[in-house]
């Protein structure tokens, strides 16, 4: 017998959530490395450190 699983559950799975996380700390990576635009360049570590915490709670999601 298979349980549904709850729309929570189906929203809040890791994988979609850690590729968003890493492609969120990719952008600010390209940001801080990019030589066109000092406004990139000056929000690059905040970017990151968004990335960063963002992949740490989303590491505690269920698979």
């Amino acid at each position: 017998m298979k349980r549904k699983k709850s729309a929570a559950a189906r929203l809040f799975r890791r994988g979609p959530w850690e590729n968003l996380a890493t492609a969120v700390i990719a952008a600010g990576v390209f940001m801080l490395m990019q030589p066109f635009s000092l406004w990139a360049f000056g929000w690059s570590f905040s970017v990151i450190l968004v990335g960063t915490v963002g992949f740490v709670i989303v590491s505690h999601f269920p698979k």
